[in-house]
């Protein structure tokens, strides 16, 4: 619990800055425990984000928690939608999901089974640039976590190079 709470206590400290979406899930996927689950990244190499440098941990938590609490788990994926004015970036699994009470308590702090911070502090990351977060999965069939960014938080560069803050792996 304290290592964890250290980790998100610079929430807000640093700026924003844009960031390779396709890395941050690469790099959160060699730092969680899979074990045996295949992570799907099919997110754009040159699709780049603004928002705080803990988005990582963001990423992080929701394979973390996919690994923890999904169940019968075999595959988690990342993707992209686009709605007429936001980008939805789509983090799903075919596990238990979450059930219908509990979709919004999640990003309650406190509620959980292991700190209880993960979604709550995740929410909190994102909310700095007006990114939001919501589980919109179908219970028994999986979770579905949409992270909701707005048009001037996304962007696709082109000129894109290497590492976690350039848009490709």
């Amino acid at each position: 619990m304290i290592q964890f709470t250290r980790e998100y206590e610079e929430i807000g400290t640093n700026e924003p800055a844009w960031q390779g979406c396709r890395t941050l899930v690469t790099i959160a996927g060699q730092q969680a425990p899979l074990g045996d689950i295949i992570l799907k990244n099919d997110l754009p190499r040159t699709m780049e984000l603004f928002a705080d440098p803990l988005i990582l941990k963001v990423f992080y938590n929701l394979l973390d928690n996919a690994a923890r609490y999904g169940g019968k788990i075999s595959t988690i994926r990342f993707s992209v939608e686009k709605s007429e004015k936001d980008r939805i970036i789509v983090c799903e699994d075919d596990g238990d999901g979450v059930p219908v009470k509990d979709k919004e308590r999640i990003f309650d702090r406190g509620f959980g089974k292991n700190t209880g911070l993960g979604l709550a502090l995740s929410r909190e990351i994102l909310d700095i640039t007006g990114i939001s977060i919501r589980e919109n999965g179908e219970p028994g069939k999986g979770a579905r976590f949409e992270i909701t960014v707005p048009k001037g938080a996304c962007r696709s560069n082109t000129q894109a190079g290497s590492g976690p803050g350039t848009g490709t792996p």
